[in-house]
């Protein structure tokens, strides 16, 4: 994709920046998060978890990914992007490798929510800098090809961790975990050598239209105001977390258990997913570059819903294979579309803290997914309540969206 900025007709070095953002949510979500759903069979196995425990260690990540968001804001303002995102995939990659060869069920709990602070230390300074790199009309797309990372990591860990558990039995579980370390901390050597800060490093500007002009949010009013915008915002994003988090952590767990699916075949299954999430984030983050973000947002919550709605109703094997399609399809498109709507709404010069408060709320959302399915399968011995919930949440957030103003 070639452009012209000032007289250089080269690539520009805004999509070096997407590529490598790619990379970093390929390791610091797509590994550190969506692969967890694949080892967590074989590791309740061999450490004994109960279903509520297994819920407990998803909500300790999102706790740290929550502890990690709460603070961003305030060590951006010290620390640079790239130094912040290259130190969470540093960190992410210790705590695996600890994961890896850990006995304790609590020693393992403290490790997983250590990743998720990496995680949040990494994923929130990627996602900031679209709005610095890209202008409006491109933010969208620049977004998207980012978050296609982790649908990559989803097929990467569909097809691995199987195979690893299946060849070196008890032990592969722990094989993948040390695997995934060794990848991230390849990504993290990749980010500290190419991620650059600002346009302004590379003496270039923002990919877009030099003529567009930012928006300015102080001379809002109403329904503009930045408290507004990030009120509509963050509750969107938390039932995104709530939710989505819920199916990506325990549908192969129910594939395997109530449906009596081998873990090889689940694992297929969930590769599915993250093929089908490759074209998540692009075809959202391009369609809300054209509709708008309200029309690309309510779009992706009514195809959520139905995917949660065919999980839930436990229609076959057909039906399971359907909503794991639309779910795949969906399931990146929010945030890419919301790293986009930051800028839109209240400007690059905010759009580090808007980004950072409204994914604290996707943190709590994620956060308390977990747990709560876990406690509620725990006690029902299934999920489809959990399931089932989780469309009654995305149906309210397409009428929720709808009231969400355009951009000025």
């Amino acid at each position: 994709m070639f452009l012209s900025m000032h007289e250089s007709k080269s690539l520009h070095y805004g999509w070096v920046i997407v590529l490598v953002g790619t990379l970093t949510i390929f390791a610091c979500l797509g590994l550190a998060r969506f692969a967890f759903g694949m080892l967590l069979p074989s590791m309740r196995d061999a450490l004994g978890m109960s279903y509520d425990e297994m819920g407990f260690l998803g909500t300790g990540n999102f706790a740290g990914y929550l502890a990690a968001v709460g603070m961003a804001p305030f060590l951006l303002r010290r620390f640079s992007p790239r130094q912040l995102i290259a130190s969470g995939l540093l960190l992410i990659s210790l705590c695996m490798f600890g994961i890896a060869v850990g006995d304790s069920y609590l020693l393992i709990l403290l490790l997983y929510t250590s990743v998720g602070i990496g995680s949040g230390f990494a994923n929130i300074p990627i996602m900031v800098l679209v709005s610095y790199w890209f202008r409006r009309e491109k933010r969208g797309q620049a977004a998207g090809l980012i978050v296609v990372g982790s649908g990559f990591a989803i097929i990467f860990s569909g097809f691995i961790i199987p195979v690893l558990n299946e060849s070196l039995g008890q032990d592969g579980w722990r094989v993948g975990w040390a695997l995934l370390g060794g990848i991230v901390l390849l990504v993290a050597v990749v980010a500290a050598l190419l991620i650059r800060n600002d346009p302004a490093e590379k003496g270039l500007q923002p990919v877009g239209h030099t003529e567009e002009l930012e928006y300015d949010p102080s001379t809002s009013r109403g329904q503009f105001s930045p408290l507004r915008i990030l009120t509509h915002l963050g509750v969107l994003y938390f039932i995104f977390g709530a939710t989505y988090v819920i199916y990506g952590t325990f549908i192969v767990t129910t594939m395997v258990e109530e449906y009596a699916f081998a873990e090889v075949s689940a694992g297929r299954f969930w590769s599915w997913v993250g093929f089908f999430s490759l074209f998540s984030g692009t075809l959202f983050g391009l369609l809300s570059d054209k509709l708008g973000r309200k029309g690309g947002l309510m779009i992706v919550f009514c195809v959520q819903t139905l995917a949660y709605l065919l999980a839930g109703f436990q229609l076959g094997t057909i039906a399971l294979f359907a909503s794991v399609v639309l779910y795949g399809v969906a399931v990146f498109a929010i945030p890419a579309i919301m790293a986009a709507a930051v800028g839109d709404y209240l400007g690059k010069a905010r759009a580090a803290a808007a980004f950072s408060i409204i994914t604290f709320c996707f943190a709590i959302g994620q956060t308390l997914g977990p747990a709560v399915a876990g406690m509620v399968a725990e006690s029902t011995g299934t999920f489809t309540g959990s399931y089932l919930a989780s469309a009654v949440l995305t149906g309210f957030a397409v009428v929720w969206t709808r009231f969400l103003p355009d951009p000025p």
